[in-house]
């Protein structure tokens, strides 16, 4: 009895610009993990400043509280800095980016698919896109685009704070004093902020 042919045919190779797409996204990720495994350390330590308890902070991070006892100790010999100013009038640009952020958060989360900086946020979410100035550009011509498409649907405080973003990144803000946090850190804690502001506004 003859062996049955197989019909089955053997996929093609991937291309070596394929692969390198592939590969390019995986980097992606890892090194998303890796810089968000560092802003985490980070922002333990800067609430460990703050006077968080370590209890509290390893609740809230999900961690145990041996690990974050270890960040909060790996920099214990450092020059104390002063805790951060929590406020919205700050006119570095790590802060300003920050806060365009959150914004744009908040305008995806209301429009859903309607909103034109959904694509970009997820970008920045999957570590494919930096705050670059042209990807900050960007941004903010996408955040300005919903503003303006949907102007009944935002609330008033939506194009108030993009106004006040835009006109301080304009200006900018080189003279602006240097923040002791990273502008990771720096970002992220203007990103939870202006979300909280916006939403109590509303």
């Amino acid at each position: 009895m003859a062996v049955e042919e197989d019909t089955r045919r053997t996929p093609e190779p991937l291309t070596e610009a394929q692969a390198e797409r592939m590969f390019a996204d995986m980097n992606d990720v890892i090194r998303a993990g890796e810089e968000m495994r560092r802003l985490r350390a980070e922002m333990i330590r800067l609430f460990a400043d703050l006077g968080w308890t370590q209890d509290r902070i390893a609740r809230l991070t999900g961690m145990s509280q041996p690990a974050v006892s270890k960040q909060v100790t790996k920099h214990k010999g450092d020059d104390p800095s002063p805790p951060p100013r929590l406020s919205l009038d700050q006119n570095d640009t790590p802060w300003l980016e920050g806060r365009l952020w959150g914004l744009a958060e908040e305008i995806s989360e209301t429009l859903h698919d309607a909103a034109r900086c959904t694509r970009h946020l997820n970008a920045v979410a999957r570590g494919k896109k930096h705050f670059t100035p042209q990807n900050v550009d960007e941004l903010r011509r996408l955040v300005e685009e919903d503003l303006r498409l949907h102007r009944t649907a935002l609330p008033d405080g939506h194009r108030h704070a993009y106004d006040e973003i835009s006109r301080a990144l304009d200006t900018s803000t080189l003279a602006a004093p240097t923040p002791t946090e990273s502008p990771s850190a720096r970002r992220t804690l203007a990103r939870q902020i202006q979300r909280a502001d916006l939403r109590e506004g509303a």
